[in-house]
């Protein structure tokens, strides 16, 4: 792939995915606070049917939503994008009274919520809901056909969020435990959500409803629906926990092409399982289903559009040769079954969580797989990407997440903690720590940084505070004078004085630079000089 090609897709991916405009709106901090109308109540189930037309691309249906009452209130904050709306609302079979505010519904429920108890409402809603301009990065449904003619549809909604098309509680800080998920579409299709497949019904009028149970908790960009002529396989993993069932729904042309690509999946599995732990939804199984865009982490309905090619669209996104060892798309969205699904940020200012360490479960396949050296090249070759244009970190409360970046400056940050740390075998256990500790939680960026300065046994505050909150890479300035080396950090946050590991005359060397100088004398006069690549940093020699 040629360099300029991946630029300005990531160039794309920021501009529509993380926006970084300054001027936010009342709807943004609508959508991303935890407002007076969300705190008071903890989201326990949802059960959503839609009936789903797609000669007039249209959705109907209702959410019947369980909760528990923290705090007394009366108040509750629903939210539900234009042009779809929220046409009735029932309590106790009560029609309730509702404002809108954007797209956010502010409900009055039928009486004072007693704290304590735990209760249901149920949300009517139909329109025709956006269409994905440019799916994953664009939200929506998309609305396709297979070469047969035969509807292709599927929803992706990460950033633009769930209220896309479906009423719901659209902030990630509160998941419901389950989720029932019950889609009708005309009978010669068949949908394809998450979870397991309990029953499909005949209508009896030239439609099918498919009804999908999950029973862990789930994100609310998590959920969808796929839609097509699929044909069906599967298998069964012998895993950590024992058997994982893995289904694989896919268009009736590509079956055999499938059956080949598909092989990657149990070497993903044995590989994260390997470095993460346990596949973290036994319980809702593992599917990898063929929608008309290129892929989406959906939990246990990962989405796949990759052509049956190996790399990203065929091409390898670090230029290395590893990267078109694997489909990039089965072994990335996957690897968001641990972070994202599993491990989910709390605030999409956050996302870095999901990104970072996703991006960097890309070279730990590698490394299972091919061995430590092709991990290393790969990740290192993914930083022509990295652009250093903002933070990593976005802004909080008002859904904003921060740089494309997350993705290969935060999969190079974890390379570089690993060569801190100095052990490889300690380091998986951090990372299967991590899923063990925050086991289906969502998470600050603080209580990850918390949780690896405490494992690593190292102060990562100023660590963290310059990949993750400053744009700048750390630099080494260095003199050399015959047999002495002279050497500080500059470009670099408060506190900042990381070790690295140097070669010197072919000697490996670990120094200690801070933003002072310091220096290094040696028995020889220094001919060669090289910092390890496994450390992101810049170097600058100063005759």
């Amino acid at each position: 792939m040629k360099k300029i090609i991946f630029v300005i897709f990531l160039l794309f991916v920021s501009t529509q995915l993380f926006s970084q405009s300054k001027n936010f709106t009342h709807q943004d901090t609508l959508r991303g606070s935890i407002t007076k109308e969300r705190i008071w109540w903890d989201l326990k189930h949802y059960d959503l049917s839609i009936k789903v037309n797609p000669n007039k691309k249209f959705l109907s249906g209702k959410n019947s939503i369980t909760y528990e009452v923290l705090e007394s209130s009366q108040i509750m904050q629903i939210d539900l994008q234009q042009p779809m709306k929220i046409s009735k609302v029932i309590q106790n079979e009560k029609k309730l009274d509702f404002k809108k505010d954007g797209y956010s519904y502010f409900i009055k429920l039928e009486s004072k919520q007693l704290e304590g108890a735990i209760n249901e409402i149920t949300i009517f809603f139909k329109g025709k809901p956006t269409i994905a301009v440019n799916p994953p990065w664009d939200g929506g449904l998309t609305w396709e056909k297979d070469s047969k003619g035969i509807d292709f549809i599927a929803t992706s909604c990460q950033g633009d969020g769930a209220s896309l098309w479906w009423p719901c509680k659209d902030h990630m800080y509160d998941e419901p435990e389950s989720m029932a998920i019950n889609i009708t579409v005309p009978s010669h299709l068949i949908n394809v959500s998450n979870g397991r497949l309990k029953t499909v019904t005949d209508n009896n009028d030239d439609t099918k409803t498919y009804h999908w149970y999950v029973k862990n908790p789930i994100n609310n960009y998590g959920v969808n629906m796929n839609i097509g002529d699929y044909a069906h396989f599967s298998e069964k993993y012998n895993g950590e926990n024992g058997i994982l069932d893995c289904d694989y729904y896919v268009l009736k042309e590509n079956l055999e092409k499938a059956k080949q690509q598909f092989k990657d999946v149990p070497k993903m599995l044995e590989a994260f399982e390997h470095w993460f732990g346990p596949y973290p939804f036994y319980e809702d199984s593992y599917k990898l289903v063929e929608v008309p865009y290129l892929g989406m982490e959906h939990q246990s309905s990962v989405t796949y559009g990759n052509q049956y090619q190996n790399g990203y669209l065929g091409r390898d996104l670090s230029n290395t040769g590893w990267g078109l060892k694997f489909d990039f798309i089965i072994i990335h969205e996957s690897g968001h079954e641990w972070f994202a699904n599993n491990i989910t940020n709390k605030d999409i200012a956050d996302m870095w969580i999901h990104e970072s360490f996703t991006a960097y479960s890309e070279n730990l396949f590698l490394d299972y797989h091919f061995g430590k050296l092709a991990s290393s090249e790969y990740v290192i070759g993914t930083r022509q990407s990295i652009q250093n244009d903002r933070p990593i970190i976005g802004k909080y409360n008002v859904n904003h997440a921060g740089s494309g970046d997350m993705y290969y400056k935060g999969a190079n940050m974890l390379h570089t903690l690993r060569q801190l740390i100095e052990d490889d075998e300690k380091w998986r256990q951090i990372l299967r720590g991590l899923n063990a500790e925050f086991y289906h939680q969502t998470v600050t960026t603080q209580q990850i940084e918390n949780y690896l300065s405490e494992k690593t046994k190292i102060n990562l505050t100023a660590f963290f505070n310059q990949y993750l909150r400053d744009t700048r890479i750390p630099t080494l300035e260095y003199k050399i004078n015959d047999n002495q080396l002279t050497y500080r950090w500059i470009h670099i946050v408060n506190d900042f004085d990381m070790p690295i590991k140097v070669s010197i005359n072919s000697s490996e060397k670990w120094i200690f630079p801070s933003k002072e100088w310091k220096e290094l004398k040696v028995n020889s006069s220094i001919r060669g000089f090289k910092i390890d690549e496994n450390f992101y940093v810049e170097s600058k020699h100063l005759n």
